[in-house]
């Protein structure tokens, strides 16, 4: 006979409702924090509102609450994110000629946006062909929604609800838009296509395209994949109709990733903090794969939207990779604990700092003096009238052999290494033909020579000194020889107190400051590198750029100079709002500098005058004013700096390309 204890009683309590809040309470400024919550005392408040807001741990102790906090933030960025998509379609649906240019990509150009006219400003609806009148749109809307099918403006009214109740994510999957771009390929007027539903619903439609289709998941599952060859294609190159990969390619390429993932996916969550920052690689990878292997039909030969892209997506990159730095020193100062990591890889690596960051600084000033000096070799040379001996491909080489090393294994990869494939994987990397559409370039080969040895350099430089600065402030954000004691300093700070000199400018907030300008720097190169290039040696708009480009002289008059005639002379024309943004975005620049190379103590005293002033009026206002502190002064001003010079940049490639293009 077995006796057992009788089972204990366990009352469970649930709280249904554990946080009891209200919108009123959410419209107060300031609700989180106690002091804040106060309202305005001095001018500081609005700062410390702006600095605090996601400072969950200022806020509150309890760590379920900031938890709740930091799930719910993600799922109101979500919901932002479907709100603009969503819009997007909206705008795509009421305002465009997305129908005329699906029937005429290659002479209509994009447009979303029809400006209404109030005081003369009907002037920026430009002609975009087809008797449409509106601004050109360079965002590759157009070019992702023919990939995915959509065949009218009722079908993006559709998507633009879906979003909003977030059923657009998976609307239109490769079984529908494969299909559907066949047909538009082959001529069919869209009008004529099954709807996407039919696809769906009935298989037969699908079968008579691809007939492997009605044999299902079998030959998956048996592994005799190459029945789905029909669909799943491993072509290479580009579609001769739209200079867009083969949709049937990317089909193929989306379902081995799947594959590889399941057994790869591994690698990029371990035990060991060695996984790849993912959001990183792909950024870089999204900016050059869009002009070296375009993914959407017509997108190849839409100048205006393959500059837009590349240059977006490096600007995200850069962001992401100053992001990665700064939540690294975030960790470093709030929760790393030395007691419980020792010898581990980061344990290391922070044993050695020293040693990574004096090689770092030495690779830095080597880079720097080498990649420059190469170039005012050259201008000295050309100002002295000497072409023989400047570095050039006709006077002294410098080729980049490495470079071409590979451009030429990729060549020869569908003959040896990728038997399966029928042509290299990108156009650019030599070797392959021309491919026009509509009488315009998509893509041909894109050569390296000593001009892109010299300013790949320049590119390694700025990219080194960005990784200086922000890694050193990870590797010392919690102390370093100057302040043994920067973690009680907490993240951002300063200076370490009265009585101590040339402790300013050492907090771990100073460092990803200080690195945001280099990383704006390595990108402004960058960008200007590729756009340069690929207008003279790919779409083929102005002088070869190989012969201008490897002095500095010739970047000022022949790039910058010369192409900045479009967006200087845009007033009067349909370009005109990007004339003014050139201007505008100038002043947001040049006003950051009021707030980078000045002292607060000179604001102050102004103030005070200024508050004198208003005394002696008796409008003196309750909230007393106050200068910025050290920290707000500067991330305000590296916001202007760095917004400034991303709207000159934009303004100046829009209007040069979208009146050459």
């Amino acid at each position: 006979m077995i006796i057992r204890s009788p089972e204990p009683e366990v009352k469970i309590l649930v709280d249904r409702d554990p946080v009891k809040t209200f919108f009123e309470e959410w419209a107060r400024p300031g609700h989180f924090s106690r002091t804040i919550a106060k309202g305005p005392d001095t001018t500081t408040w609005i700062w410390n509102l702006h600095a605090d807001a996601h400072d969950f741990d200022s806020h509150t102790s309890d760590l379920e609450e900031i938890s709740r906090k930091i799930f719910s933030a993600h799922f109101g960025q979500l919901s932002i994110i479907f709100l603009w998509l969503s819009g997007m379609y909206f705008h795509g649906a009421r305002f465009s000629n997305y129908e005329a240019w699906l029937s005429d990509p290659t002479h209509i150009g994009p447009s979303a946006q029809v400006v209404w006219p109030i005081v003369g400003q009907e002037i920026l609806n430009g002609d975009v062909g087809g008797g449409f009148r509106g601004i050109q749109i360079t965002s590759g809307f157009f070019q992702i929604w023919r990939a995915s099918g959509i065949t009218s403006e009722l079908q993006l009214y559709c998507t633009a609800i879906g979003a909003l109740v977030f059923a657009a994510l998976m609307l239109f999957s490769v079984h529908v838009s494969l299909p559907i771009n066949q047909f538009l390929n082959a001529g069919v007027d869209p009008k004529e296509i099954p709807l996407p539903h039919e696809f769906i619903l009935n298989r037969d439609l699908l079968a008579q395209l691809y007939p492997s289709f009605t044999e299902g998941a079998t030959p998956f599952f048996t592994l005799n994949w190459s029945k789905y060859a029909e669909f799943l294609t491993f072509r290479g190159g580009l579609d001769p109709v739209t200079g867009g990969l083969w949709l049937t390619d990317i089909a193929h390429h989306h379902l081995a990733i799947v594959i590889l993932f399941l057994i790869a996916g591994h690698m990029y969550k371990t035990n060991w903090g060695i996984g790849h920052s993912l959001k990183d690689i792909l950024e870089a990878h999204k900016a050059h794969h869009m002009y070296s292997m375009p993914a959407y039909p017509y997108l190849a030969t839409d100048y205006g939207t393959q500059l837009s892209l590349f240059t977006h997506h490096m600007w995200i990159g850069g962001f992401l990779i100053v992001g990665a730095a700064a939540h690294a020193a975030i960790f470093m100062v709030r929760d790393y604990d030395p007691t419980t990591r020792y010898n581990d890889l980061l344990d290391r690596v922070l044993r050695h700092r020293d040693a990574i960051i004096s090689h770092l600084n030495w690779v830095c000033i080597f880079l720097g003096f080498h990649s420059f000096g190469l170039y005012i070799h050259n201008d000295t040379m050309s100002a002295l009238g000497r072409p023989q001996d400047m570095f050039s491909d006709t006077a002294i080489q410098l080729q980049p052999v490495f470079a071409q090393w590979i451009q030429n294994t990729h060549t020869l990869a569908p003959g040896a290494t990728a038997p399966g494939a029928t042509a290299s994987t990108s156009l650019t990397w030599a070797g392959g033909d021309l491919v026009a559409v509509g009488g315009k370039v998509a893509l041909l080969p894109i050569p390296l020579g000593t001009l892109d040895f010299l300013v790949h350099h320049i590119h390694a430089f700025a990219i080194h000194v960005t990784v200086l600065i922000l890694l050193k402030g990870v590797l010392f954000a919690r102390s370093s020889r100057l302040i043994p004691d920067k973690a009680n300093l907490s993240f951002r700070f300063p200076c370490d107190g009265p009585g101590r000199g040339g402790t300013c400018q050492v907090s771990a907030w100073d460092h990803v400051f200080l690195g945001l300008f280099w990383m704006y720097n390595s990108i402004s190169v960058v960008i200007f590198h590729f756009s340069w290039k690929i207008q003279s040696d790919v779409w083929g708009t102005i002088s070869d750029q190989g012969v201008s480009s490897i002095t500095i002289n010739g970047w000022l008059c022949d790039f910058l100079w010369a192409q900045a005639s479009q967006v200087i002379q845009s007033y009067g024309s349909s370009l005109s709002v990007y004339g003014l943004l050139f201007l505008g975005a100038h002043f947001v620049w040049a006003f950051s500098l009021m707030f980078l190379l000045s002292g607060r103590g000179y604001w102050q005293e102004l103030i005070e005058s200024i508050v004198w002033a208003h005394n002696k009026l008796k409008v003196a206002p309750t909230t007393q004013p106050r200068a910025l502190s050290i920290v707000q002064g500067r991330a305000v001003g590296v916001t202007h700096y760095l917004l400034g010079g991303i709207a000159t940049t934009w303004a100046f490639f829009l209007a040069r390309i979208i009146a050459v293009g």
